[in-house]
């Protein structure tokens, strides 16, 4: 349990959080994958509707029922010259892919969480909500599903309407939520959501057994998609401090279950600094601390400061009690051997990766209030290979981990953690020009940074 008590040593440190931070090696012990093209059918129980999924993914916005009619084009390519993914929408069956968190198991297996489906909540309305648990086998390089949770809310927990809502079952979609985190608590199962920004609580089995809004200082604070916002009847701005797709990406647990820390993935509104929340010249991002047991927020939160403008958090777990890892990333996606370096073409990446790290970071020794203190880093695009562990990916005798979304990271062992991606089907393309990111793991040795104090 993270200290209750304000020291002198916590207040220095959240004054030099930032300028701690130092690299550490990485050795890649194991590379897993699952093909991006990989479906599942819908529950028999599930509506007809989700026995196709993607029809809404067209940049027009317009529903197209073909399958395979609408291209699959890189996000963060030039609209000019678009790269294309090779994996067209939409989709026969709900695809596996988008895994936006992890948490692993002493048995050797994990949960990791799908999340709302195809990137916003207007154009996943047939994207089941799951969760699913896996096992990475480092020696294949496979990574096998033992089982997929469906969400669904029969008892209608969720206070607002759901696409499904007519239905008994009441599965959710990606229009409904958009989970992005995962805790297991006892046989409870959590999940932070973007849109509201809300905790989820759900049984073993994905029904919903509770929702929590989400409050700040005494306030519960709200995103452009949180239900009870309605657009204005005039142009204006809206009432809300949580940018759209800027709610819960990050939440770790206490070690003894007590407490979830729930992270925003951008800062909020300030009406005082009339801007984002800063601190000392940069971003800085909220952890919450949110009381189980009392199913409240205590109103204790610390900041986590972003390195470069503009950059999000992918992940956040406890490694122990006080300590614990936060994947910090830039925008963009492809090795920086492969870019442009000029006018955007289709054959080259336009918006490379520069930035793609797992901090050590220190919540123990920061009071509440304060910055939390950044101890080290993992570079993920500078992981040693000697044991030729990789199965694509390395670049001039280096492993890398090139892709727009990192949203995976967990503790293993005293000397591993585990990292994976979110390969947003069907619009990433970070490792090869012109072929979608299959959902990669790797397994990595990094024994002196996990020991950093």
């Amino acid at each position: 349990m993270l200290s209750r008590y304000i020291t002198a040593a916590a207040l220095i440190g959240a004054a030099t959080a930032a300028s701690a931070a130092q690299p550490f090696p990485s050795t890649l012990a194991g590379h897993a994958m699952l093909p991006a093209a990989t479906f599942l059918k819908p529950p028999s129980d599930a509506p007809a509707s989700l026995s196709v999924s993607g029809r809404y993914t067209h940049a027009d916005g317009r529903r197209r029922d073909e399958i395979g009619s609408i291209t699959g084009v890189s996000f963060l390519s030039d609209p000019k010259v678009p790269r294309l993914t090779g994996i067209n929408t939409p989709f026969k069956g709900q695809p596996l892919q988008g895994f936006s968190g992890i948490k692993w198991q002493k048995d050797g297996t994990a949960w990791t969480v799908t999340d709302n489906g195809f990137g916003t909540r207007a154009n996943s309305p047939d994207a089941m909500l799951m969760f699913h648990h896996i096992r990475l086998d480092w020696s294949s390089g496979q990574m096998q599903v033992l089982r997929s949770v469906y969400l669904h809310d029969p008892d209608g927990i969720l206070p607002f309407n759901i696409v499904n809502s007519s239905t008994s079952k009441r599965y959710l979609t990606g229009a409904d939520l958009d989970i992005e985190s995962i805790q297991i608590i006892g046989d409870t199962f959590w999940f932070g959501d973007e849109l509201g920004p809300y905790l989820i609580r759900a049984d073993r089995n994905g029904k919903v057994t509770g929702l929590f809004e989400t409050v700040v200082d005494g306030v519960v604070v709200r995103s452009p998609d949180h239900f009870s916002v309605i657009t204005p009847a005039v142009p204006g701005q809206f009432n809300t401090i949580v940018r759209r797709s800027r709610g819960f990406e990050g939440m770790a647990a206490s070690p003894d279950g007590r407490f979830l820390y729930p992270m925003l993935e951008g800062p909020l509104w300030s009406a005082e600094i009339k801007g984002w929340e800063s601190r000392e010249g940069k971003d800085v991002l909220r952890i919450l601390e949110f009381d189980v047991q009392k199913g409240a927020y205590t109103g204790r939160s610390w900041f986590y400061q972003i390195e470069i403008a503009g950059n999000n958090i992918g992940d956040f777990n406890m490694i122990d009690a006080n300590t614990a890892l936060v994947i910090e990333r830039d925008n963009g996606e492809g090795d920086v051997e492969l870019a442009c370096n000029g006018p955007a073409r289709a054959d080259c990446f336009n918006n490379p990766a520069r930035f793609k790290r797992v901090y050590k970071i220190d919540l123990g020794g920061t009071a509440s209030g304060g910055i939390v203190r950044k101890i080290g880093y993992i570079d993920l695009l500078n992981i040693a290979d000697p044991d030729k562990r990789s199965r694509s990916g390395l670049v001039a005798g280096r492993f890398t981990m090139p892709f727009w979304c990192i949203e995976n990271v967990d503790i293993v062992d005293a000397d591993h953690i585990v990292v994976g991606v979110d390969n947003n089907l069907p619009v990433g393309s970070s490792r090869t020009i012109g072929r979608h990111d299959d959902n990669e793991f790797v397994l990595l040795r990094a024994s002196e940074f996990l020991r950093a104090k």
